[in-house]
């Protein structure tokens, strides 16, 4: 027994962290607007926008937590300046009904229905790490059970999440569970390989953590959510925990783990769900130094996020950050449904509430 609470914990382990004024001559001035009739035209030669996605205009804005944020964790800041070119973005998470649509043109199979090699697996855990049975060793995903006890050590995740063997995307819920009549509900237990074989298929791309987080503030650059500053719409704009975490979950917001798509009012950018419902997958490395880095350059364009994955709390890990919150956020413990948090999570990491969105730039529509 605890042998098997070690993998559990390990698994857990690996799978999150913890929740210039106006111009001063004629010359100058014909500098500026020259410049604004480039981006003008620019605009006006964009691809007509795609079914199901959003143009998000190019611009600058301050990336992290602000000071004032006393739910911001430290990997949060220093907030720093960047700017970002247009794109296009997902209104919603992948669906169901989009995915399964993939995985029928495709045959794809996603890394949680496949057979686990451990020879791969130990090479993300500390040397020594005993292999788990073989009973253990087998497709399946992490599925969040809660408890029926008030928890005083909120670091020790293993109390409320399980490896269940058989829970994909198909089985959210593990055997006996399915998607049937939830073609609206986003897609989950989806790895970062499984997000990158969709994006594939679809001529899409995962959005940078710049790009998304600047696409959940909708246009209000110093908004803490997706919907403005006001914490107390929180019940009525994000499909997040209330009441004691991880045991009683009160429903106030009309959920208790997975809401379909668009249940929730969109933000000023029209985009729904970039705060709470499920984690969403982005294609930056998850480095704890990387802000840190990254305010020394002053404002950076498209940044891309860290060259190399670094967490001194998973130092065997490849991790990659997730933004937006789940249903499980809540303020006692990760309050990630604000714009600036992230977490990390392995490439090979599946979850019950982890799905994701893709983007899209004018060039790759050409």
């Amino acid at each position: 027994m605890k042998i098997m609470n070690k993998v559990f914990l390990t698994f857990l382990l690996l799978t999150f962290i913890a929740c210039k004024g106006k111009k001063a001559n004629n010359d100058e001035n014909v500098v500026e607007n020259s410049a604004v009739n480039k981006a003008v035209e620019k605009e006006k030669s964009k691809p007509e926008t795609p079914e199901g996605m959003v143009w998000i205009p190019g611009g600058s804005f301050t990336q992290g937590a602000y000071d004032n944020d006393n739910l911001a964790l430290q990997h949060e800041k220093p907030a720093h300046p960047v700017s970002v070119d247009g794109f296009f973005i997902d209104i919603t998470e992948v669906t169901n009904a989009q995915f399964k649509k993939f995985v029928e043109a495709t045959g794809y199979v996603t890394v949680a229905e496949r057979k686990i090699d451990w020879e791969e697996m130990k090479k993300q855990v500390p040397p020594g790490t005993p292999k788990p049975h073989d009973s253990i060793l087998q497709p399946g995903s992490l599925l969040f059970k809660g408890t029926t006890y008030t928890v005083t050590n909120l670091d020790d995740f293993y109390q409320w999440w399980e490896w269940k063997v058989g829970a994909d995307w198909r089985h959210p819920r593990g055997p006996g569970s399915s998607i049937e009549g939830k073609d609206n509900y986003p897609v989950v237990h989806i790895a970062y390989e499984d997000a990158l074989a969709y994006c594939k298929w679809a001529g899409r791309r995962l959005p940078t953590e710049s790009e998304w987080e600047y696409a959940a503030k909708g246009g209000k650059l110093n908004s803490k959510f997706s919907w403005g500053k006001d914490d107390e719409k929180l019940k009525s704009a994000a499909n997040t925990w209330q009441g004691e975490f991880p045991k009683t979950n009160t429903e106030e917001d009309g959920f208790d783990r997975l809401a379909p798509v668009q249940s929730f009012s969109p933000n000023a950018f029209g985009l729904y769900d970039m705060a709470g419902n499920v984690w969403e997958w982005t294609q930056d490395w998850y480095n704890v130094n990387y802000y840190k880095e990254l305010i020394v350059a002053g404002e950076v364009k498209n940044p891309k996020g860290a060259d190399q994955p670094f967490n001194p709390r998973n130092p065997y890990a490849k991790e990659k950050v997730i933004k937006g919150g789940s249903f499980l956020c809540n303020e006692s413990y990760c309050a990630s449904y604000r714009n600036s948090a992230r977490m990390a999570s392995t490439e090979d990491s599946g979850m019950e509430h982890l799905g994701f969105r893709t983007v899209a730039t004018p060039e790759m529509l050409k």
